[in-house]
């Protein structure tokens, strides 16, 4: 707590009434996360705040959204109607002839045209792409930098399916974003590391060219400067077997993770993964993402490590943890493809259930009574929002995601507008394990306590 103290004596004393008022509330905080015993991380695909919770009750949604609904092409001049939108999943791409051709520039329900249980197309989502859909936080580039047109405004009202039924009962987060600008694989690399994988000498037909201004010339899994930020694939298994060229992988990664901290103090935690079990053996499901197993990248989970065989694990062995009482201080759970929301492959309604039931997994448990529950998702899927994001550095954060914290200790029926952003998951696990940050983004941000009350 910082004190700025003007107007002699008298203001010390105000200053010091009100520390003494604060501290019986910090220290109960303090020691009331010490009551969190298990936290769990659910690691869910590709929906901005706005499309899905954009009418939740109490949130910033929609009803505040005017002044960045308005939408420009790249030439900076205004869309009259909503380009139809693109199904991206068939080859070529092609319009989606179930949405009109001349919706409104505004958000639209995609449920009157496209149920939840039902696939959509995809929109691109890339690491520039994503700057330039936020144009310096004017939010009104999303159709002009997307493949999929006009289905970036699109939403589905969520407050009432299975996630949302929990956010309605806990507390919502409606200020925090995804770490990293783009897709999936670095968004991953940030909840375990805050950090940006090296790829000092990625061959040079992947790398991203920028002009002397900065902007994109050529788009690229690298950086100029030998960063991986877009969907790039481990030297380590599992890997596509498409990809046999091994300049084309990115090198063994050494930088400390999460898990790494964790395993120094002795204090247990697996990566539950769907579909990790026969991905590892070479014969991975179809919908199974390779860039979604963040701790494959590293040398200390590589292939034959112990820290792989102890950590990095199929997501039925969660199941199996609770129900036989072995569940470690710290879990994160990556869906498989078709249970983790993400459009184009996988319909909203399943991955909703399936998280509605892992939660019902811990919450039917020995666990609920000492756990903390983290649902969200690694980035918006190229969608618009109507938040800019803050700047914090060159990496990001990106755009703002639906989190929703479920806890005996969290504040009930509660919509938390404090910021943060996936990093925050790491500051929490540090905070109540007593470890160092990873870098300076998990250093600085909050710990998300403001969705607890142990009291």
């Amino acid at each position: 707590m910082r004190l700025y103290l003007r107007g002699g004596l008298g203001s010390l004393t105000l200053a010091l009434a009100a520390l003494i008022a604060a501290a019986p509330l910090l220290h109960a905080q303090a020691n009331g996360l010490q009551k969190v015993n298990h936290i769990v991380v659910i690691y869910q695909e590709n929906w901005s705040f706005d499309s899905l919770y954009g009418k939740f009750p109490g949130a910033n949604g929609f009803d505040q959204a005017a002044a960045t609904t308005p939408q420009v092409d790249k030439d900076g001049k205004p869309y009259a109607t909503l380009p139809q939108p693109m199904n991206t999943q068939f080859s070529p791409p092609a319009p989606d002839v179930r949405f009109p051709a001349d919706l409104p520039v505004a958000p639209f329900d995609t449920a009157k045209y496209v149920t939840a249980n039902q696939l959509t197309g995809d929109a691109v989502h890339r690491f520039y792409h994503e700057q330039y859909q936020i144009d310096g936080g004017k939010m009104d580039k999303f159709v002009a930098w997307s493949d999929a047109a006009g289905l970036v405004m699109s939403y589905y009202d969520a407050t009432n399916m299975p996630e949302g039924k929990l956010a309605q009962q806990f507390t919502l987060m409606d200020n925090f974003y995804h770490a990293a600008f783009g897709g999936s694989y670095l968004n991953h690399q940030f909840l375990i590391c805050a950090c940006v994988p090296q790829w000092s000498d990625a061959p040079a037909g992947i790398v991203a060219q920028l002009d002397a201004s900065g902007r994109m010339t050529k788009d690229g899994q690298v950086t100029p400067d030998g960063f991986a930020v877009n969907t790039s694939y481990t030297i380590n298994t599992p890997h596509p077997a498409s990809v046999t060229d091994k300049t084309l992988l990115v090198p063994q990664q050494t930088a400390p993770t999460i898990g790494d901290h964790l395993s120094d103090v002795g204090v247990s935690w697996s990566w539950y993964s769907g579909g990790w079990s026969t991905a590892v053996l070479g014969h991975a499901d179809p919908l199974f993402q390779f860039h979604h197993q963040p701790f494959a990248y590293y040398a200390n989970y590589a292939d034959g490590t112990p820290g792989r065989t102890e950590h990095l694990r199929d997501e039925v062995a969660f199941y199996t943890d609770v129900a036989d009482s072995k569940l470690p201080a710290v879990s994160f759970i990556k869906p498989l493809g078709p249970d983790n929301e993400h459009p184009g492959y996988a319909n909203l309604l399943n991955g909703q259930v399936h998280v509605a039931d892992l939660v019902s997994a811990i919450q039917n448990s020995q666990y609920w009574n000492d756990t903390a529950i983290i649902i969200t998702y690694d980035e918006h899927g190229g969608r618009w929002d109507h938040v800019a994001p803050p700047t914090i550095d060159r990496w990001g954060p990106g755009l703002r995601v639906p989190t929703i914290v479920i806890s005996q200790f969290a504040k009930k029926g509660f919509v938390d507008h404090a910021q943060y952003d996936t990093t925050a998951i790491l500051k929490l696990i540090e905070s109540r394990w007593n470890l160092p940050p990873l870098g300076d983004r998990d250093a600085n941000s909050g710990d998300m306590l403001t969705a607890f009350d142990f009291n």
